[in-house]
């Protein structure tokens, strides 16, 4: 019997369609799906009679903030409310202290990962003006991809000169995400605004400062770089209704050289909520006009947009209370993701298959991950099951961010994750979690 686990009377979502069926896990990878499994032994049973079991959410944008900056959040902290909100592995960017800039500090970010992570995991290779060499030793096999921040960052990771971003194009020997805000119109921008209001700036003017102009003129050149020299290329979070002329849906996903990602913040903010949240809600790109985020959700059904992801982000507190040019940008969103999600499903503007493919198989399909991301007999036994009747409420006693804060406090979902099962472990189970085993390091076949 070992640490088999069977689902028993299951109404499963995946690849298009819903079906019943139980599941019998075993060894970590999903050994059966069948009816009629009752009879089995085994050492977990869970019954999801009247519940919904999906592909565990796959993460392609996250801040762990691991190593150098744990006064916002950390690897065990943050992978735990990713696990409660449904979310088995997740890819985390370089911009932690130091910056992952060589192959050696890349292995430093897994390691702590292997020790602390109660997720799956793979992170992101740094780029700088001057790692070329560094990135050409990039594995494809156990490295997600290169990350480019076309746009202010921390550090040493803004990459502004042409001739590096070229080689990066030309070179790079794994998949490219950039960041894409053009870095000369928002240092105007801000000149700009800085003149007229001084340390009085209002947030609401965000957006104008982190404007559509910077946002298309920077996505428009990476495109072209990436068709220039047949990169592949994935663009993050897309944030403009002008940006989504960059992408097609003419081709299927599994054979599409230039992809793009929406945010939940994105789909689910608009202008207006910067009068009652502030700089809650200061991301980089900026939450725009309502017109944006309408459009995205159409090109998410499209398939001009591919991926669903988080760009989670923690701070604390006290530095989201600063003023607009001082409060950091980003916050925290990976126990809440799917959530936002099922509220667009509880208002018929999506519907359950489309959340799957859209946060699970895309992003696998997306990396070419090795045998994650769908509910297939042999592929890895990443799992959440959902209630989708149940109601709760957002609030300090629930928030799992080391930061402890979230822009969604106060909110009333329909639908919570009752259990989260990674690589074949039931790590959270109705509110507990079972830390006795750590996630797996994500391989990609490549």
């Amino acid at each position: 019997m070992n640490n088999n686990i069977l689902i028993l009377n299951a109404s499963i979502v995946n690849e298009g369609k819903q079906i019943e069926s139980d599941m019998l896990i075993a060894d970590g990878k999903i050994q059966r799906i069948e009816n009629n499994l009752s009879g089995l032994q085994a050492a977990t049973v869970i019954d999801a009679k009247g519940q919904k079991i999906i592909p565990g959410i796959i993460d392609d944008q996250v801040h762990f903030r691991e190593p150098g900056l744990t006064a916002k959040g950390n690897i065990y902290s943050e992978s735990k409310a990713a696990v409660a909100g449904g979310i088995t592995t997740f890819m985390e960017m370089p911009n932690t202290v130091p910056n992952a800039l060589t192959q050696e500090l890349l292995e430093d970010k897994y390691e702590l990962a292997a020790r602390n992570s109660l997720a799956n995991y793979s992170f992101f290779m740094g780029t700088s003006n001057t790692n070329l060499e560094e990135i050409k030793r990039t594995n494809p096999r156990n490295v997600c991809g290169v990350k480019i921040f076309m746009g202010s960052s921390t550090g040493n990771m803004l990459v502004d000169d042409t001739n590096t971003l070229e080689d990066v194009f030309k070179h790079s020997p794994v998949l490219i995400a950039t960041h894409c805000e053009d870095e000369a119109t928002v240092k105007h921008n801000e000149q700009v605004y800085k003149e007229k209001y001084g340390e009085s700036m209002p947030i609401h003017f965000h957006p104008e400062i982190r404007s559509v102009e910077a946002c298309y003129k920077s996505s428009a050149m990476a495109v072209a770089l990436a068709k220039q020299h047949g990169t592949r290329l994935h663009v993050l979070h897309i944030s403009t209704a002008e940006e989504l002329a960059l992408f097609e849906n003419t081709l299927p996903l599994k054979d599409k050289k230039i992809t793009a990602e929406v945010c939940v913040h994105h789909l689910y903010f608009d202008r207006q909520d910067y009068d009652t949240l502030g700089t809650l809600i200061k991301w980089n790109p900026a939450v725009k006009e309502a017109r944006h985020k309408a459009a995205l959700l159409n090109a998410l059904l499209d398939d001009r947009l591919d991926i669903i992801a988080t760009d989670h982000a923690p701070h604390t507190w006290a530095e989201k209370q600063n003023n607009y040019w001082k409060a950091p940008s980003g916050a925290p969103l990976v126990q809440h993701a799917l959530n936002v999600m099922l509220d667009f499903y509880h208002q018929g503007k999506i519907s359950l298959e489309k959340i799957v493919e859209k946060m699970a198989h895309a992003p696998a399909t997306c990396f070419q991950m090795e045998d994650r991301g769908f509910i297939r007999e042999g592929f890895h036994a990443d799992l959440a099951v959902l209630d989708l009747e149940h109601q709760w409420q957002v609030d300090k006693s629930n928030i799992l961010y080391h930061c402890g804060w979230s822009p969604l406090e106060g909110k009333q979902f329909k639908g919570k994750v009752t259990h989260t099962i990674v690589s074949g472990h039931v790590v959270y189970a109705n509110g507990f979690f079972d830390e006795s085993k750590r996630g797996s390091r994500v391989l990609f076949d490549r």
